[in-house]
């Protein structure tokens, strides 16, 4: 619009309301993606690249509403678009190889954070946030690698010195990322993940510990809701260390009683979906199967978590054969990729019993190529694919699959006792617990049924009473021949970042089994849930 001398003058308030500046906009999708309110959000988004096609902050934000719907091509499309606009932005390159991850191309991903990194130079922030993408991509050295770079150019800065603690843990240096914990509580007293990441690297002792400074902690004002649960874990895993089982209880259940207020998780749902696991992979699907002539042979090892899985793990890929790629989620992505639109979980269930077995496995075993050596055996090590042992022996026949039993109650404590950094959200509540342990006991009885034969059942008691036995029935399973290099897992350099990344540095212990009797009248009510006499 212009004046009667040809100048342009603003324009009318009805136009200014219709099409609100691309920030407002933004703003609004933004809080939008937050709320996880995508129907919104796309049609927003929608508009706002009808009307702003340069926009590349709109492309980013497209990218992440695709990446909150499982749909990563999607997410690289956007990606493209923000790049062609932003060519050189760290951001945009991160969040393409974030969604490369999650396609399975690992190569391309490492590839890319490789020119990205030689790009870095001296920049700190770049570099830190570059070796969190190498951590996705499962490259724990060159993760670390990063961090101590960045941490050095930029000792002062929390999120950094935290970062590279961190990634010293994935590769087994726990008393120099117990040191790295200690600077940066001096100068950020107030990280609380980093009290309880601190207290898992090794045993508390009373004349070297950290109750004090955590107590203190706790009693300090204007704590985060997540930062009492991290502080209340941490102060009930140095007590337990320290002998103070009682008051340990209490902070533990202080801790779990808060983590699980702050989720909307309902236990029915997770209980429901493996009942239809069950029905839809009966024994009449397995007889309609067309046989898979796929030759290749992962190990599979799973069961819940704090189970043995790790232990398990970190034996088998002592081997010279075997070499184990960690828990990967490339199974559920595989999966979800192929049932992509599903209305829910049951819907899942039901739409992944008719889908191409022998498509399933290519698209897995093509994720996990890119990230395998020359090895003629490898390990996906995520605990709950129990819940795919069906689509697993129906896509690839000659999977090894080991499924780790322990005793219950320990089991239930060692989840109890464990703050996960993502998922899991029935272990911090004993009803929770019990309803999940029983009806994940309820699939792997259907599944023994159903597959006779399959599943190599291990006791994690049995690993401790009989190592050398144990493990050369594990080996036999696998189909390799005896090393005794498998009896010394603990010197197994290769990084690790699960859970118990501390504890399989250790050589075999026995002190974790029937370690719940020593809060059994805290757990009793726990025992009752889950049928367990004295």
């Amino acid at each position: 619009m212009a004046d009667r001398d040809g100048h342009p003058v603003a324009a009318s308030m009805d136009s200014l309301i219709a099409n609100p500046a691309p920030k407002t906009r933004m703003a609004e999708i933004d809080r939008a993606l937050r709320a996880r309110q995508l129907g919104p959000a796309r049609s927003m988004l929608t508009a706002l690249l009808r009307d702003e096609p340069g926009y590349v902050e709109a492309w980013i934000a497209a990218a992440r509403l695709e990446q909150m719907g499982g749909d990563h091509a999607a997410m690289r499309q956007h990606l493209s678009q923000a790049l062609v606009l932003a060519p050189n932005s760290p951001l945009v390159r991160l969040l393409d190889v974030e969604a490369l991850v999650h396609l399975g191309a690992i190569r391309e991903a490492m590839d890319n954070l490789g020119v990205m990194e030689a790009e870095a130079g001296q920049d700190s922030a770049w570099m830190s946030r570059l070796s969190e993408s190498y951590t996705q991509c499962g490259a724990f050295e060159a993760a670390e690698r990063c961090a101590r770079q960045a941490v050095a150019l930029d000792p002062e800065q929390p999120a950094i010195r935290y970062n590279f603690a961190s990634s010293l843990i994935a590769t087994g240096k726990l008393e120099e990322s117990e040191r790295e914990f200690n600077q940066l509580l001096a100068r950020t007293p107030h990280d609380y993940d980093a009290y309880y990441n601190r207290a898992t690297l090794r045993k508390q002792t009373v004349e070297d510990n950290h109750l004090a400074e955590i107590q203190r902690m706790l009693k300090a004002p204007k704590r985060t809701r997540l930062g009492e649960v991290q502080l209340n874990y941490a102060l009930a895993l140095e007590l337990e260390n320290l002998g103070q089982f009682e008051e340990s209880f209490v902070a533990l259940k202080r801790g779990a009683e808060a983590r699980r207020a702050m989720m909307a998780y309902r236990v029915e749902g997770d209980v429901a979906t493996m009942a239809r696991i069950a029905e839809v992979f009966d024994a009449g699907f397995f007889a309609r199967q067309r046989p898979c002539d796929n030759a290749q042979s992962p190990v599979f090892v799973l069961g819940l978590p704090r189970s043995g899985t790790t232990l398990v793990d970190r034996i088998l890929s002592a081997h010279p054969l075997i070499e184990s790629l960690g828990e990967l989620n490339d199974w559920p992505l595989a999966l979800t990729g192929l049932t992509r639109g599903s209305r829910d979980k049951s819907d899942m269930v039901s739409r992944s019993g008719a889908l191409d077995m022998r498509k399933l496995a290519a698209d897995y075993l093509l994720r996990v190529s890119e990230r395998r050596a020359d090895l003629p055996f490898f390990i996906d090590k995520a605990p709950a694919n129990f819940l795919y042992i069906g689509l697993i022996a129906a896509a690839l026949p000659n999977a090894r699959i080991i499924h780790l039993n322990r005793d219950p109650m320990d089991n239930a404590l060692g989840m109890y006792k464990a703050l996960f950094r993502m998922g899991y959200p029935f272990s911090y509540d004993f009803s929770d617990l019990a309803q999940y342990m029983r009806a994940k006991d309820r699939l792997m009885d259907h599944w023994r049924r159903v597959l006779p034969g399959r599943i190599l059942d291990v006791n994690y008691e049995d690993i401790i009473t009989d190592q050398e036995g144990e493990t050369r029935r594990l080996l036999d399973h696998v189909g390799v021949d005896w090393d005794p290099a498998c009896l010394d897992f603990h010197k197994n350099a290769s990084p690790t970042a699960t859970a118990s990344a501390a504890q399989v540095r250790q050589p075999l212990y026995g002190s974790a089994v029937g370690r719940w009797r020593r809060y059994e009248r805290e757990l009793a009510p726990l025992a009752e849930m889950l049928g367990v006499t004295s």
